[in-house]
């Protein structure tokens, strides 16, 4: 399978349908993001949406978070998700390392991103990309 990673500059039913394909696999609590969500998020400076296609057909997402503090320019990448029918195939791999090209472009020092450990392809994949495990306490706050 030949995938291509692009970030996305413009919003179309092709990919509202491919969001309500994919985020049910990354999570069963949230809804997929309506068109005026996702065109939200691309029009967003702080935010790249990325897409990996196979034979022109979306089959992995992910997005690139990247914010301006006093100590620098963070990046975090979140709702990585590939297709189940395409996982195993270099999808993940490829979003992952254009997400990676971006923020260094963008001037960020790094790039961190949080995991499940019940998600062990995921987890071995960041580890295998260089991600290493950051000793720190994840808090959240509901809202």
């Amino acid at each position: 399978m030949s995938v291509e990673v692009s970030a996305v500059t413009e919003v179309d039913a092709s990919l509202v349908e491919a969001f309500a394909r994919l985020i049910p696999q990354l999570s069963s609590s949230s809804p997929p993001p309506s068109t005026e969500d996702l065109a939200a998020i691309v029009s967003n400076p702080e935010s790249v949406l990325f897409v990996a296609r196979s034979d022109s057909a979306i089959v992995g997402s992910l997005t690139l978070a990247l914010y301006r503090i006093p100590t620098g320019v963070k990046a975090w990448i979140e709702d990585v998700v590939v297709d189940e029918s395409a996982r195993g195939m270099g999808a993940g791999e490829a979003l992952n390392r254009a997400a990676i090209d971006e923020a260094g472009r963008r001037g960020a020092k790094n790039v961190s991103l949080t995991s499940r450990p019940s998600r062990e392809a995921a987890n071995r994949l960041y580890q295998r990309l260089g991600f290493e495990p950051y000793e720190t306490n994840l808090y959240r706050y509901r809202l």
